[in-house]
């Protein structure tokens, strides 16, 4: 790696600061399990001039209970999230569990995994294998993926780049209907996981980072489900997800929030689904209705419509609750 100015924050309005300071040049260091790997390979064109480390931020790992949801620290580690949300939210408890392994999920946050950088391979490519490659995401005209290999690609929302959302957790969130809460040198703000993703990362300015999570709690009668496919089940990030929370009386469906995951450049909600369950019973037919529009309009690349009936299969079980 170059070598880089490393700075210990100890409180919020410290790091935006710094942040803000650098114009840009600087990084904001928690877990490290993608940062580093992104130094360490000099995928980016600009090599940040300053880490800020904010694990020494206290207060930002904590989980407190809040009248009608949690807030969560984005310092919250992936471990902690499954221990202690485990009851309450097994959605986001199977997200976290999903993500790569024990060692990982022990330093990994919460933050962290909404904020990592993509995995396209044209993206991560190394810097010392025959130099980067200048896709749109880093400044380039083009998306490799388009005409390249593609089988991981997006189906749903490509347009100027077609790498996905490598985040389970999103997924989770969305599904879970929570909202994110930012500080940056001009205040904090409050949104929710739909707006702080977009086709080229989120929305975060150059001074500015999440400090927690604010998820709503769910009523008793909601059924939680979260599905992801991998080729390997331990580590891999996913080829596609699935979440649901529905709320079921008599077996009719009265309320859903259905997200699709690893086939978008965000999360990816199925709103002509979810209205279409709405005041139904949910039936092997009825299920596998809603996957069918879970999946109007999608655009497979050359190598990745089978990704298409994976997802269709994911949403009918998320639905079905099997």
């Amino acid at each position: 790696m170059k070598s880089f100015v490393h700075v210990h924050a100890r409180s919020v309005n410290e790091a935006t600061e710094l942040l803000a300071a650098y114009k840009g040049e600087a990084k904001l260091n928690a877990g490290g399990t993608d940062l580093l790997a992104v130094l360490k390979d000099r995928i980016l064109p600009d090599y940040p001039k300053a880490i800020i480390n904010i694990k020494s931020i206290p207060g930002l790992n904590t989980l407190y209970e809040e009248e009608d949801g949690v807030v969560v620290g984005a310092l919250t580690t992936l471990t902690d999230l499954i221990k202690h949300l485990a009851q309450s939210y097994p959605l986001l408890k199977e997200a976290a569990m999903a993500v790569a392994s024990p060692q990982i999920r022990n330093i990994a946050t919460i933050g962290g995994n909404l904020c990592q950088d993509t995995r396209c391979w044209y993206y991560r490519y190394p810097d010392e294998i025959g130099g980067r490659l200048n896709c749109f995401r880093k400044g380039g005209r083009t998306c490799p993926a388009v005409a390249g290999e593609n089988r991981y690609h997006a189906i749903m929302g490509g347009k100027q780049c077609y790498a996905v959302c490598p985040s389970d957790t999103a997924i989770a969130l969305t599904a879970l209907g929570a909202t994110l809460r930012i500080a940056g040198t001009k205040g904090t703000r409050t949104l929710s996981i739909e707006e702080f993703f977009t086709p080229l990362g989120n929305v975060l300015a150059s001074d500015e980072m999440i400090t927690a999570i604010y998820i709503p709690k769910p009523s008793a009668a909601a059924r939680q489900n979260f599905l992801k496919f991998t080729l390997r089940k331990p580590i891999d990030f996913g080829i596609v997800s699935a979440a649901s929370l529905m709320t079921l009386e008599k077996g009719v469906c009265t309320a859903a929030r259905i997200v699709l995951g690893a086939v978008a450049p965000t999360p990816v909600r199925a709103l002509k689904a979810e209205e279409f369950l709405r005041g139904k019973e949910v039936t092997e037919e009825t299920a596998a209705e809603a996957a069918a529009l879970a999946l109007e309009g999608a655009k497979p690349l050359s190598k990745n419509t089978y990704k298409l009936e994976i997802a269709k299969t994911l949403v009918k079980r998320v639905v079905n609750g099997s």
